[in-house]
């Protein structure tokens, strides 16, 4: 197939095709990815999230070439990215912004110290008294702290959630961690970002290259993370560090699904 038909099948853009196809001759190749918004349609119950079927294939797909890995790397707690995204041990798994993760070890957990422990404690408190006190906003347990979500609020609740929760929590517990998302607030006792997580990941698999995609407000630190060589991919609107952007998930998919043809064809 020439580049031509290829680009009228996919309907990619030239300056992002010829991207994928310079990534697709790297040696190593590291590709790591958002889940929610990036791989599944945002959904207003996590637990229903999944990846789109093309998404889900084309990674599937990734994970089996040679020297190509592919990792999800999520503010999910590691147990529920494995559950909601039911990929196998290929595909490897960092939850909680990269305070977890489940690589070719599956040993590797996190363990909070005392005072760690102490602030947990704290801060659920607070953040559960602000859940309470307004209808359809809800509490997430993570391994290092809290998710306050109010996707299902109305506007008006939402902002009260977020103002009550970010001044009663910073009062009570210190050296919180704070990450605002799109409809959730993020609070940890313990520091890391994707960025930091997306590093650990290149060093790991020996990447001579990574493609990064993701979404939200978080996945920013991943792309500023990025180097020359690399793609940083941008799922939907907002400003962006990332050097393409496509509208949604289904395009997501359509970019793997793209590169997969591209690095396999390399190996023919």
């Amino acid at each position: 197939m020439t580049g031509e038909d290829r680009t009228q099948r996919s309907g990619l853009a030239d300056p992002l095709r010829r991207a994928l196809e310079a990534l697709a001759r790297t040696p190593r190749l590291l590709v790591a990815l958002d889940f929610d918004g990036t791989l599944a349609p945002e959904v207003d119950d996590p637990d229903a999230a999944r990846a789109l079927p093309m998404a889900h294939a084309a990674v599937e797909r990734l994970a089996a070439l040679p020297d190509t890995r592919v990792a999800l790397v999520s503010g999910r707690s590691v147990d529920d990215l494995e559950r909601v995204s039911r990929f196998g041990d290929e595909v490897l798994l960092v939850g909680s912004h990269g305070i977890e993760l489940r690589l070719d070890d599956p040993d590797d957990v996190i363990a909070l110290n005392e005072k760690e422990q102490e602030s947990m404690a704290l801060l659920e408190q607070v953040l559960e008294q602000v859940a309470d006190s307004l209808d359809q906003v809800w509490l997430e347990p993570k391994p290092a702290g809290y998710a306050l979500h109010t996707r299902l609020a109305t506007s008006r609740r939402s902002r009260v959630a977020h103002l009550v929760a970010l001044s009663e929590a910073r009062a009570e517990v210190d050296d919180l961690k704070v990450r605002m998302g799109k409809n959730v607030i993020e609070f940890s006792v313990r520091s890391t970002t994707k960025g930091e997580a997306v590093e650990h990941l290149r060093l790991y698999t020996n990447a001579t290259a990574v493609l990064y995609a993701g979404d939200d407000v978080t996945d920013e630190d991943a792309f500023v993370a990025l180097g020359p060589g690399d793609l940083g991919l941008k799922s939907g609107t907002g400003e962006t560090a990332a050097d393409y952007r496509v509208q949604d998930p289904r395009e997501v998919a359509t970019v793997l699904q793209e590169l997969a043809d591209l690095r396999a064809a390399r190996r023919r």
